[in-house]
């Protein structure tokens, strides 16, 4: 327990501009955009340098922190029930995929995981920006085959990636 308090504390603002400077968040933001323009899926990407003292001290886990997330960007609230969040807590080196019920029971859970696995793997060795990246690429993939583009552009969320 302690040694997660720590990392939580030494993460701060800064680190997560080193491995996400202004060039990665664009990239990201592009991506997703380009993404929705082929699928009726909203994709949001939200990442965390550290969990806030309050959340530390009830235990709220990586997961947990991360569907509250989804709550709050109100990805839950789009038309098709099809949002996804990527959530990212850099201090536990946690990845989190949240997707809205649309989802259920069309991907499965070991799909999400592995995309995360992916992702985490890409981070260890320093690629934030192409871990992140390929994460998109599938979920588009995902969203694509289970809401394909009906010709209507309702963008429902913004495409920029959210710093907490």
């Amino acid at each position: 327990m302690l040694k997660r308090w720590l990392r939580n504390f030494a993460t701060t603002r800064f680190a997560l501009r080193r491995r996400f400077p202004p060039a990665t968040l664009s990239a990201i933001d592009a991506a997703i955009g380009a993404s929705e323009r082929g699928h009726r899926a909203e994709i949001r990407c939200a990442i965390e340098a550290s969990l806030p003292a309050g959340e530390l001290a009830r235990g709220i886990t990586a997961p947990a922190r991360a569907a509250a997330v989804f709550s709050t960007l109100r990805l839950w609230d789009t038309a098709g029930n099809n949002g996804v969040l990527v959530y990212v807590l850099l201090a536990e080196r946690a990845i989190e995929i949240v997707a809205d019920r649309g989802f259920a029971g069309r991907v499965a859970p070991a799909e999400w995981t592995a995309i995360c696995q992916d992702m985490a793997a890409a981070f260890a060795t320093g690629k934030y920006e192409e871990g992140t990246l390929a994460a998109i690429a599938r979920i588009s993939d995902l969203a694509r085959r289970h809401f394909p583009a009906d010709g209507s552009d309702d963008n429902e969320q913004s495409d920029r990636t959210v710093l907490l």
